[in-house]
């Protein structure tokens, strides 16, 4: 049992998901939390690693740390998603049991389902069929990262539960034109092109000097923003997004996955993750809506709240990934929990987040 004064190491503490954690526990009253930025501490250093658990002596850990990305970084980069992440994983969860650490969440993801899962997806459908191509080894790093937990509290009467979350969106999300997730490169690609559209230079390069697009900055000439601009479908007249359009997805509001994943922390235990005896697995826990709809109507609502008038195009020969992939929550809607942002509510939120930050600067 995690207490007021518990101290809890937020592994990721910057992030999209480990920022919401941290504040959602801080809110709950939580104040003894530990967090170190990538360049304080290298998780990919095994010494570095225990030195930091010696020091600190952690009694929960939560691990949102992690290599993440779109399809386009999943493809280029296979070796580093892979790599990254078993380390990482290995290094703070291997860490947290040497210390003793009372409670673990580690956070997943729910990419590591087969591509052609039965919808919505159960737990129990895990390792029953090919995975999708474009992430397999992201995927594989966190199917390793679940089992790691499950084995650790079957084997050793460990308290470390697995998360899975849907696709997440929220404060602090990454806009990056080529590695970011779907929604927040979906959002920044149309808002450029709304830029473009008006011929609003003042705001596109005040974008593009707070966010870099590659080698160009606010200051470089227009014909080289255009020509880098255009690489990623981004013109005057048109924006072009990857693939059909058609592929069904479902997204969670960082926010309400912090919660749910400080819900679970708090008042979850290993052994209320499964049912029965004998075989014991897939002690996982999915968390998301249970709601799905088409990246096209998503693209539709984002283009109607930024205001954009020009054309929406859609470029089939890049990859749409896997077909559907919605989640089967009643696990978690049976230990207690419900999200709260629909997606409406949600793409307003992040896109006046995505406009407000500029200006901090």
């Amino acid at each position: 049992m995690l207490e007021k004064g518990s101290k809890i190491y937020v592994a990721g503490h910057r992030g999209l998901v480990g920022s919401a954690i941290w504040n959602n526990l801080k809110q709950r009253g939580y104040e003894n939390l530990v967090g170190r930025s990538h360049k304080e501490l290298d998780l990919l250093d095994a010494v570095s690693v225990r030195q930091f658990f010696d020091e600190e002596r952690p009694d929960g850990v939560v691990l949102a740390a992690a290599h993440v990305g779109g399809i386009m970084a999943n493809l280029n980069y296979r070796a580093d998603f892979i790599y990254q992440n078993l380390q990482i994983q290995q290094n703070v969860i291997g860490e947290s049991f040497r210390h003793n650490v009372g409670k673990l969440l580690f956070l997943g993801s729910t990419c590591i389902y087969p591509r052609m899962a039965p919808q919505p997806m159960k737990e129990e459908v895990l390792l029953t069929s090919e995975l999708e191509y474009t992430n397999e080894p992201y995927a594989i790093a966190k199917i390793a990262g679940l089992k790691m937990c499950e084995s650790f509290s079957l084997q050793y009467g460990c308290n470390y539960i697995a998360v899975m979350p849907t696709n997440l969106y929220g404060p602090n999300d990454n806009f990056h034109l080529e590695d970011s997730h779907v929604l927040p490169a979906m959002i920044r690609k149309v808002y450029l092109a709304k830029c473009l559209k008006e011929n609003d230079w003042e705001a596109l390069r005040k974008d593009i000097a707070f966010r870099r697009v590659e080698g160009i900055n606010g200051l470089s000439p227009r014909e080289e923003i255009l020509k880098k601009l255009e690489k990623y479908g981004i013109t005057e007249e048109a924006v072009t997004l990857w693939g059909t359009g058609r592929p069904m997805r479902e997204f969670l509001w960082s926010e309400d996955m912090a919660d749910a994943s400080v819900y679970v922390l708090l008042n979850v235990d290993f052994k209320d993750t499964y049912k029965g005896v004998g075989e014991i697995r897939n002690c996982h826990i999915n968390v998301g809506t249970g709601e799905e709809i088409s990246i096209r109507e998503v693209a539709e609502k984002v283009i109607k709240e930024i205001g954009y008038k020009g054309r929406l195009q859609w470029d089939a020969s890049k990859p749409d990934g896997t077909p559907r992939k919605l989640t089967d929550v009643s696990k978690l809607h049976g230990l207690g929990w419900h999200h709260k942002v629909g997606i409406d509510e949600g793409i307003h939120r992040l896109y006046s987040w995505y406009c407000a930050s500029q200006n901090k600067k």
